[in-house]
């Protein structure tokens, strides 16, 4: 990362888990940035969605674009209780997917915006993802949740949250 981005947090998981969290989110930079490298125990988890603050309300929107090489999607949603960082089956039991999403202004008394990335190989047959998302509040966050639609996330994911120093 550079030299810009200073490590909060990280874990790898060592057994398969339904979430992953990080709590005590300092409010001492501008922005976070959360890299994601993802494999999930169901084929099912087709998503990867996060909330904020333990919020679960209906307080989050998105917009998602997808594309294959061959084909291409998009899908808007208002009044949700998380923001999916994907569209659709862009994880794999087997191989691994890679996430990236910042959140801006993630301390200040503004509404959050949410702009995620997910890349998945699939061995030739790849997902390429891209969200931008909305929490519709003025809070300042300090915990992060991020869980897959279904199954759990598989030993070995690793999450790391990075905090964006001011220029």
């Amino acid at each position: 990362m550079p030299a810009t981005y200073e490590p909060i947090a990280t874990t790898t998981l060592s057994s398969a888990a339904a979430n992953i969290q990080f709590s005590s989110i300092p409010a001492t930079y501008t922005d976070l940035v959360v890299t994601l490298v993802v494999n999930t125990t169901s084929v099912d988890a087709r998503i990867v969605r996060c909330t904020f603050n333990s919020d679960t309300g209906a307080n989050y929107s998105a917009t998602r674009l997808q594309g294959n090489g061959t084909a291409a999607a998009s899908t808007r949603s208002t009044g949700q209780a998380n923001i999916p960082l994907t569209l659709n089956a862009t994880t794999s039991t087997t191989i691994p997917t890679f996430y990236q999403f910042n959140v801006f202004s993630y301390a200040g008394s503004t509404f959050k915006t949410v702009l995620a990335m997910g890349n998945a190989d699939k061995n030739g047959s790849g997902v390429v993802d891209r969200t931008v998302g909305l929490w519709q509040s003025t809070a300042a966050i300090n915990t992060l949740n991020i869980t897959p639609s279904s199954g759990n996330f598989n030993t070995g994911t690793i999450a790391t949250v990075y905090g964006v120093k001011s220029a």
